[in-house]
C-alpha cells in the first residue's frame, strides 16, 4: 500500500488530519515537519529526505505550496498528489502587509493574539462559535509555537508563482476546496485544477478553509476516492 506523506498548513499540526488518520489508519502515514526552516525550498527538502521513496502526498493552504514545490523537486517520487484549500499563486502586497502584521504582533511577545485573529478567516461563517474548532486552532497554534510561526510566515512570503509548473504535473491529482475558503476562494482551486490536465476538483459545500476539520466526512470520503 503506498505510504501517504500529509504536510500540515500555517499554524497546524497533524490535528488538522486527526480524521482523516483515524479512517486511513491501515495506511502508513508520515505527517511532515514544516516548522524548521523558513523557505518552502528548504522545508521540502526535509520532507523528502524524510519520506519513503515513492508516496502519495497530501497538501492543504501551506501545505500546498510544500506539496508543490515538492513536485519541482522529486516529482518522480510522488504516485498521487492532493492539494487541499491552497493556490499556486504568490502572496499580493496585502497579504504580505498582513503576515508582517502578525510577526510584529509576535515578536513583541503576544503571540497568544494570532489564532484568535486568524480563526475568521480560517473557518466558514456558519462556524464562527463553533468553540470546539476554535480550541483545535488555539491548540494547534500553541504547538506551533512563535519562533516556527515566524519562520513559516517568512517562507510563504517569499514562495514564487507555481501556475507555470502546474502544466508538468502528471499523477493523479486531487484539487478540493471549501465553497466558503475565505483565504483561498474556489477560484483559486479552479485555476489549479484547470492547469493540471486530468485533475479532479471537489467544491466541499457549507465549508472554509480548514476543510479537513470542518467537513471530515466529505474530505475523507474525497482522500479515499484519490488514493484507490
Amino acid at each position: 500500500m503506498t505510504p501517504l506523506v500529509l504536510v500540515p498548513g500555517l499554524l497546524c499540526t497533524e490535528a488538522l488530519y486527526a480524521p482523516q488518520i483515524a479512517a486511513l489508519a491501515d495506511r502508513p502515514i508520515l505527517i511532515a515537519d514544516h516548522r524548521q526552516h523558513d523557505t518552502i525550498e528548504a522545508i521540502a527538502r526535509d520532507i523528502l529526505g524524510n519520506a519513503p521513496e515513492r508516496f502519495a502526498l497530501a497538501g492543504l493552504s501551506m501545505g500546498g505550496y510544500i506539496a508543490l514545490e515538492i513536485m519541482r523537486l522529486a516529482p518522480e517520487r510522488v504516485e498521487r498528489l492532493a492539494l487541499l484549500d491552497t493556490t499556486a499563486r504568490p502572496d499580493v502586497p496585502a497579504q504580505t502587509e498582513t503576515r508582517l502584521r502578525l510577526i510584529e504582533i509576535t515578536e513583541n511577545g503576544n503571540f497568544e493574539r494570532v489564532a484568535p485573529m486568524l480563526f475568521p478567516a480560517f473557518v466558514h461563517d456558519n462556524r464562527l462559535e463553533d468553540e470546539t474548532l476554535r480550541r483545535i486552532v488555539t491548540d494547534m497554534a500553541l504547538e506551533t509555537g512563535p519562533a516556527a510561526f515566524i519562520r513559516q510566515q517568512r517562507a510563504i512570503m517569499a514562495r514564487d508563482d507555481a501556475r507555470p509548473r502546474l502544466g508538468a504535473i502528471a499523477c493523479p491529482t486531487l484539487v478540493l476546496v471549501g465553497d466558503g475558503d475565505k483565504l483561498t476562494p474556489p477560484d483559486r482551486s479552479q485555476e489549479i485544477h484547470h492547469g493540471i490536465a486530468g485533475s479532479r476538483l471537489e467544491i466541499i459545500a457549507d465549508c472554509g478553509h480548514l476543510s479537513t476539520l470542518e467537513k471530515p466526512k466529505a474530505v475523507t470520503s474525497a482522500l479515499l476516492a484519490w488514493l484507490a
